[in-house]
């Protein structure tokens, strides 16, 4: 063994060019912001008169949070009969969380978690767009994101026949996914496709996309990146997409499973929300 030999001038200070020799640096970009939870401004208390039906919304949402068990049913709180100002201070007081959910076709929405884990505003739209029910939700998951996602879904992928050209990979993926879904059962893991690491041609992942489809549920989870969750036209199957602070693909995979981890609300989510909601009652009084 013998020791390698830098050649001279290439390493040391004063080799390498710089900003004053006009060499512009390449710098990884750093990691955006991360979303956090900020506590609400509140009103003062002098300003809380003729807002007793928030209050006492508010009171009710409290002690279902400090009820309420993962996988429990949701406990809707109707938001119909409140006044502007009423509506006003909720939405102040609650504001918008990390999760939102967009559901198209007959039964189409607009769901929003509030800064509350397990909080969520829900605003189910009718045939023609009209609001239908507009209310207040605590749960895991919203139960109309459930409902919906796989209305009318497939048991099994249908295994396309021919084959495209291109294609390689993507009838054992299928393969595996009915496999999957015909196993799926509530309460177990999740099966998890990962084609980040699978060999997959461009004509394999278009395969995929075009027999699993789209379904009527897409939510988002913001946070360090964000995860994109769609449901596809088969039963209890997703499709998960995990994006960095750049808005770079870094995880794609399919998953068999009713409801996704990375959209659930855990239960020290549910907990911490209590928690937080207390102490908001408190500075409200």
């Amino acid at each position: 063994m013998h020791p390698m030999q830098n050649p001279a001038g290439l390493v040391g200070p004063g080799t390498q060019p710089t900003e004053q020799d006009g060499a512009a640096l390449d710098y990884l970009p750093m990691p955006r912001a991360m979303a956090t939870y900020e506590a609400p401004r509140l009103p003062e208390p002098a300003a809380l008169s003729g807002l007793g039906p928030a209050l006492a919304l508010l009171e009710r949402l409290q002690a279902a949070l400090a009820a309420q068990r993962v996988a429990d049913p949701p406990v809707v709180l109707d938001l119909s009969s409140l006044d502007r100002p009423n509506r006003d201070l909720l939405e102040q007081t609650l504001g918008d969380g990390e999760v939102s959910a967009l559901l198209t076709g007959p039964q189409s929405g607009r769901i929003q978690e509030t800064r509350l884990a397990g909080v969520w505003w829900v605003h189910a739209l009718g045939p023609h767009g009209a609001l239908e029910r507009d209310h207040l939700e605590v749960a895991d998951l919203p139960g109309l994101v459930r409902a919906t996602a796989f209305a009318g879904a497939a048991d099994q992928a249908p295994l396309p026949d021919p084959l495209p050209p291109g294609v390689m990979n993507a009838p054992g993926v299928l393969a595996e996914v009915n496999a999957a879904v015909a196993d799926c059962r509530p309460g177990e893991l999740p099966h998890i496709v990962n084609l980040t690491l699978l060999p997959q041609t461009p004509q394999d992942l278009a395969c995929l996309e075009a027999t699993l489809g789209t379904g009527p549920v897409t939510l988002l989870s913001r946070g360090y990146g964000n995860c994109r969750v769609g449901a596809t036209r088969v039963r209890n199957c997703w499709r998960v997409r995990h994006y960095n602070s750049q808005e770079q693909l870094i995880l794609d995979s399919i998953e068999v499973t009713p409801t996704p981890v990375a959209v659930l609300a855990a239960q020290e989510d549910l907990d911490d929300s209590a928690a937080r909601l207390a102490e908001i009652l408190e500075a409200l009084r």
